[in-house]
């Protein structure tokens, strides 16, 4: 099993590589007339986006989502809208500094995928990760922001990190706005350092 396909009634599959020229995703089964633009999925990419925290890559990359097809949009819509086929969107990637690696291309790193991938498939692309780079996400983030127009406005997603190894969280200091606050996405406050 590849793992680069999920679901089965709206089904996401991603492509591209870390250091490739692009990375992206095809989901199927989005019904016809949603409103959907780049703006719209570009507001959740912006907020995964590299380099916006100590704690995360500090690759530089714009994250701008293009749509490839799957939309349509004339005098007759009011705006882009969903065709019911399947749409394709693509980020480039900018910042690649592949070069970066050479001296790790013989070597796996700790906490990485590098030896499980390789173990796995027979070929590793030690240029940051490849496939199992967290570059990946970004489509990811992408179709997300897809399915978010399938299930409508009435419906709220969240997420926040709650623990980190041995570090929990208060649960008692539950706050949702502390999520948008902290590079961490952490509800407790007093558990995100300074």
């Amino acid at each position: 099993m590849s793992h680069n396909t999920f679901g089965h009634l709206f089904r996401v599959t991603t492509w591209g590589e870390s250091h490739g020229p692009a990375l992206g995703c095809v989901v199927d089964g989005c019904p016809p007339n949603l409103a959907l633009d780049e703006a719209f999925i570009q507001q959740f990419l912006d907020q995964r986006r590299p380099g916006t925290s100590r704690f995360v890559t500090q690759r530089q990359e714009a994250d701008q989502v293009k749509i490839l097809s799957g939309v349509f949009e004339d005098d007759r819509t009011s705006g882009p809208v969903t065709t019911g086929t399947p749409i394709s969107l693509m980020i480039e990637n900018t910042d690649q500094r592949s070069k970066d690696y050479g001296e790790i291309r013989d070597r796996y790193r700790p906490g990485h995928a590098d030896y499980s991938y390789d173990q796995k498939y027979g070929v590793r692309d030690y240029r940051g990760g490849g496939r199992s780079s967290a570059r990946e996400t970004a489509a990811r983030v992408a179709a997300g922001a897809v399915a978010r127009r399938v299930l409508g406005d009435g419906i709220t997603l969240r997420g926040a990190v709650v623990q980190i190894g041995p570090h929990a969280i208060d649960r008692t200091r539950w706050n949702w706005d502390e999520t948008k606050s902290n590079p961490f996405w952490c509800p407790d406050a007093e558990m995100v350092p300074v």
